[in-house]
């Protein structure tokens, strides 16, 4: 045993966040705290604050799990230091392994007052050997000592068409309780996500949480990396714990190697903690998101967009079809008109030939000018697709980039789905990109891009590499870089980030671009429930959610598909030209009650009145909340029940005034107030999809 008076205690944080280190002579640092500034109960951890794995040590005791290795359980405590740097507090605290004479930074970050931490490890070899680094965690910690079974997991699957599937289960169903204690070790198996290639949410949306049913204790990490990463809780003796990284070599064919005086930096992840529950760790992480962002002028005008692809054009954009839809955009109130896919075709068959990013001639007979013009006649911006990280096998550019330029396997060109993938690594390839944005920013005057992405190149690249992982880290990063450069000579334009729909929804990209495409989703009922957990993983502002009304809809249908965009960022579609007036009213009274409510988004917070959605609920809810009011989006789902009832806990006690927002009548819904159980119940009595859009002011 350790004499108490030898363990010391590293206090760090803010008043809106607590953090306790515990530094012992003969062991690794543990983080013993993490909470929203209120002490926790003192818990006895044990794992270590840095987990690193190297084929000459491997792992302490025998699993595949991010817990427990060699050189994590023999990294000492070599000093530490705190700092403020505006609104941000840092902790930098060193750590060393003497045997392997590797160097260890891990850097905290957390913004004033609110209760969340970014984490990163750098790793130095301080040695006269090369190391190879097998995997290096952003951020391991025990879960303030709770076991196994006192805890729920949240996690999200996510695909095409069908994302921010959210699930709340006990951890235990993953976990199981093994009576470690009787064994005197720890556990070897953990409850394990991961992604692979580029699509950092094509499988699992890059975030995961833990929260404690007795005391609301509650985590919620996001991993901010464009490319792969893992997740981890498990079971330790003293409780449950959790690891993130980003590539790993058991995951994603990484590792890098170290020469000597060479470093490592992981890649980002965030921790959003609290001590109610999950709704109050998305407030904290929803503040978190906010202070990361890239500043912006789009972030306070958040303008409508209208955007021709989904429902409409489908990819088959020409002057005489865009200048009525352009029209009616503007006359519903949209600011941004967005020319989607197929603006540079000229046969018909663009999908491997794109890569030059020339107007068509024959579908602009006159010119993509003429169209771009009548977009600014109107007042609105001017918006171009893009897909600027592939170039179609058919393609001239193919032929023109040198073959350094494209991420290669065994000599030979990655090819996806008719497309090669550019390496942003090699300067012909962001040359080629940078001339692309100046020339439509310059020349034509564009002054948003959707950024689309629809290929995964898989493992990465060996050309230049340790390790084909390694190659793509590389490449997400020079991305990033990519993106940096486009925003600093061109500060006004807006960027949204698209994958196949929401496939590329992390932190990496979105602390950079100012929105996301939230799905690809077609059928205006399915896509009620990606809308409604989006705030989870991304912020309101951010939330592009396609809104299409159509003049085959009924006026609920209609009032329906307009409510899932209006509590996030209205992204519209739809044959508008084609609607009558009544119709179009519909519409344009949606659309304004969206800029009625633009301010709030960007201060609001979500809260999920009916629990997180169920794909297949037939009654949904999202709220977003501030000190004034919440706005409320409900949506009913045939079959459904004619009732349901919201939970609003932070509006117990008061009466309440509810209005129907949108439309501007109740039309066969009603509301009852309870202030005791903090309870509406509704009751819609209209036959088919129906959606409401309603305001709750505190009296």
């Amino acid at each position: 045993m350790i004499p108490a008076d030898a363990v010391e205690t590293l206090h760090w944080g803010h008043a809106g966040l607590a953090a306790v280190l515990e530094i012992h002579p003969d062991r690794p640092v543990v983080l013993r705290e993490l909470s929203a500034g209120s002490p926790a109960p003192r818990a006895r951890v044990s794992q270590p604050l840095v987990e690193i794995l190297t084929p000459g040590e491997g792992r302490a005791r025998a699993s595949q799990r991010l817990s427990e290795t060699a050189l994590g359980c023999r990294l000492r405590y070599a000093g530490a230091d705190q700092s403020s740097t505006g609104d941000w507090h840092e902790l930098r605290v060193r750590m060393r392994d003497e045997a392997s004479r590797l160097d260890v930074e891990l850097l905290l970050r957390s913004h004033d007052g609110v209760p969340a931490v970014q984490a990163q490890v750098q790793v130095t070899n301080g040695g006269d050997e090369p190391v190879l680094l097998l995997a290096v965690t952003s951020f391991a910690a025990a879960f303030l000592g709770r076991p196994v079974s006192e805890l729920d997991i949240l996690h999200a699957d996510s695909e095409w068409l069908g994302e921010n599937r959210w699930t709340r289960q006990p951890l235990s169903e993953h976990v199981a309780d093994l009576a470690l204690a009787g064994h005197g070790q720890h556990g070897r198996g953990a409850f394990a996500l991961t992604s692979s290639g580029t699509w950092s949410s094509g499988q699992h949306v890059p975030m995961g949480g833990l929260t404690d049913r007795r005391t609301g204790q509650t985590w919620l990490w996001q991993i901010e990396h464009n490319g792969p990463w893992r997740w981890e809780a498990g079971d330790r003796l003293d409780g449950a714990y959790v690891a993130l990284s980003g590539p790993t070599d058991i995951d994603h064919q990484w590792s890098e190697l170290l020469t000597p005086g060479k470093s490592f930096t992981t890649v980002p992840v965030s921790i959003a903690v609290s001590g109610d529950g999950v709704e109050a760790a998305a407030a904290a992480l929803t503040a978190h998101r906010r202070a990361l962002l890239r500043p912006h002028p789009d972030r306070a005008a958040l303008p409508v967009v209208f955007n021709d692809y989904m429902n409409t054009l489908m990819g088959d954009p020409t002057t005489d079809k865009l200048l009525p839809l352009i029209d009616a955009a503007a006359a519903t109130g949209a600011e941004v008109f967005c020319v989607d896919a197929g603006w540079y075709d000229d046969d018909g068959d663009w999908w491997d030939s794109v890569g030059e990013w020339q107007p068509s001639q024959t579908r602009f007979p006159r010119g993509l000018q003429e169209v771009l013009a009548r977009i600014a006649g109107h007042g609105m911006t001017a918006g171009l697709w893009l897909e600027p990280e592939v170039i179609g096998v058919r393609s001239p550019m193919a032929d023109k980039l040198p073959a350094e330029a494209f991420l290669q396997r065994g000599g030979v060109r990655v090819t996806e789905h008719g497309r090669y993938h550019l390496d942003l690594r090699h300067p012909a390839a962001v040359a080629h990109l940078d001339q692309v944005v100046d020339r439509l920013v310059g020349e034509l005057g564009v002054g948003y891009f959707k950024l689309d992405y629809n290929i995964n190149p898989g493992a990465g690249t060996d050309q230049d590499a340790t390790s084909v992982g390694a190659g793509l880290l590389a490449h997400n990063r020079a991305h990033l870089a990519w993106l940096d450069g486009v925003l600093d000579r061109h500060p006004h334009l807006v960027l949204e980030n698209c994958g196949s729909g929401a496939m590329r929804m992390d932190y990496a990209l979105l602390t950079r671009l100012q929105l996301q495409s939230t799905s690809d989703q077609q059928d205006f009922l399915r896509y009620p429930p990606i809308a409604v957990a989006a705030p989870l993983a991304l912020l309101p502002e951010q939330a592009a959610n396609w809104a299409y009304p159509q003049p085959g809809m009924t006026d609920e249908e209609i009032v329906f598909t307009l409510c899932t965009g209006i509590l996030g960022r209205l992204y519209l579609s739809g044959n508008l030209h084609r609607m009558s007036g009544p119709q179009l009213d519909l519409v344009k009274d949606g659309v304004r009650r969206h800029q009625s409510l633009r301010a709030d988004l960007t201060r609001a917070t979500p809260c999920w009145p009916l629990g997180l959605p169920g794909w297949d609920d037939p009654w949904l809810a999202l709220g977003l909340r501030t000190e004034e009011s919440t706005h409320v989006g409900i949506w009913r789902r045939p079959p459904a029940p004619q009732g349901a009832v919201l939970s609003l806990p932070h509006l117990a006690g008061h009466d309440l005034h509810v209005e129907t927002a949108y439309p501007a009548e109740p039309g066969g819904w009603s509301y009852e107030w309870n202030p005791q159980q903090a309870e509406l119940t509704l009751t819609s009595t209209v036959s088919g999809p129906s959606a409401r859009i309603l305001r709750l002011r505190p009296l």
